[in-house]
């Protein structure tokens, strides 16, 4: 065996194992690009191996993708796929598990018309609103990992030789999720459990609020009353663990949705709907987004904010230190999965149901009673910086500092 195949088979170890955590008898479901089928089939062996009842796959194709912005029907971006959500729905509530695999390149859809994509984003919103709000409450396991394809690569690498980009990335992704390590899983609980001191310090402290401030930001967030600060890594409602994101290196929580005051400057790209938004600033007022500008991408920043009523207010708030491993490695991935875990971010639209103490078990109104932001999207984006400092403030209104330059100062 291949060095290289040795580490992709310690990849796909890791998405069933510590990721989906699929267990015996359970059915897993791998939503996946073309691109990502040599570690998808292994995969799919890998479930089998640890007991899988059942695996499907969901197979996606960015030029199949593409042909359809291009060339449907206007009126087919109204068509709610009800048939995928209603399929998707009662498989995760019959204890389904989901792993996404993804490899998109990140200007897929540049040009595609505003009203497509919003239209899209509307329609296969409001078909998954119930899947999403199980997501969102660790009903079911989930979790995300990520292929290079030659587009990604080519974005990520481009002065590289052709034949070079795609190896360079797969590299990069496997030292970002510590499959170049030669015990991974042990790395990844070792990794776990020190994000989850950081949470337990944040939670010990119950901040009333935090204070951002680095160039172009000066930020005020609240924070909802039970409050709860988490590491990437979750139980769902049969009691077993997985963990969302492939890599995490972040411990986040829910803001007050009408808390947010002051102005946040965006220090890397998004990636969002296909198109590039860089070089961004959002001034809030009483938590809602009163005005924006970008360099690039502003009609698509537009597009994301006007998506619904929600998407002007914000979901998340995550601390990621400008030290961690993938800060450090300098590259910019232009993938979200990647670039939000080297920078503090926030994040635009839906809260997690799991941030608030028993939000897991509270209804929509119940959990937008306690603070919580509803929307259609969640969308993170990128605000940390080597120069940030982020004070929490107690509800006597002292400010205590938990980052200093970019990094943890607890």
């Amino acid at each position: 065996m291949s060095h290289f195949q040795e580490k992709l088979e310690k990849y796909a170890e890791l998405a069933v194992k510590v990721g989906a955590n699929v267990q015996k008898g359970q059915t897993l479901i791998v939503n996946a690009t073309i691109d990502s089928a040599e570690l998808v089939r292994i995969i799919v062996k890998q479930a089998y191996e640890a007991g899988a009842r059942s695996v499907k796959v969901n197979w996606t194709d960015d030029t199949v993708t593409r042909l359809r912005y291009d060339m449907a029907a206007e009126e087919s971006f109204l068509d709610e796929p009800k048939w995928y959500a209603g399929e998707m729905l009662e498989l995760v509530e019959k204890g389904a598990a989901v792993l996404h695999v993804i490899s998109s390149d990140p200007d897929l859809l540049n040009g595609v018309s505003s009203e497509r994509l919003t239209n899209h984003q509307i329609t296969y919103g409001k078909a998954m609103t119930k899947y999403r709000q199980l997501q969102m409450s660790d009903k079911f396991s989930w979790s995300i990992v990520a292929v290079p394809s030659k587009a990604w690569a080519a974005k990520v690498f481009p002065n590289l030789p052709e034949d070079q980009q795609v190896d360079a990335l797969w590299e990069a992704i496997f030292r970002t999720v510590r499959v170049d390590q030669e015990d991974t899983l042990g790395a990844w609980e070792a990794h776990i459990a020190n994000l989850n001191t950081k949470a337990q310090y944040l939670n010990d402290k119950r901040y009333h609020a935090l204070h951002y401030l680095a160039k172009g930001t000066d930020l005020t967030i609240e924070l909802p009353q039970g409050h709860l600060w988490v590491a990437a890594d979750s139980i769902n409602a049969q009691g077993n663990s997985f963990l969302a994101n492939l890599p995490t290196e972040e411990v986040f929580t829910a803001p007050l949705k009408t808390g947010v005051n002051g102005t946040v400057a965006s220090t890397k790209p998004l990636s969002y709907n296909g198109n590039i938004i860089d070089g961004f600033s959002i001034k809030f007022e009483k938590g809602r987004i009163v005005d924006f500008s970008a360099e690039v991408g502003e009609d698509t920043l537009k597009q994301l904010v006007e998506l619904d009523e929600g998407a002007h207010y914000l979901g998340e708030v995550a601390l990621v230190p400008h030290g961690s491993p993938i800060s450090q490695s300098g590259i910019l991935f232009y993938n979200t999965l990647f670039d939000e875990n080297a920078s503090n971010h926030l994040a635009i639209g839906n809260a997690y149901a799991f941030n608030l103490e028993g939000g897991k078990s509270m209804s929509q109104e119940e959990l937008e009673a306690h603070g919580l932001n509803h929307s259609l999207t969640h969308v993170d984006f990128m605000v940390g910086s080597a120069d940030m400092n982020i004070f929490g403030i107690t509800k006597d209104g002292k400010e205590e500092q938990i980052f200093a330059n970019g990094n943890w100062a607890i």
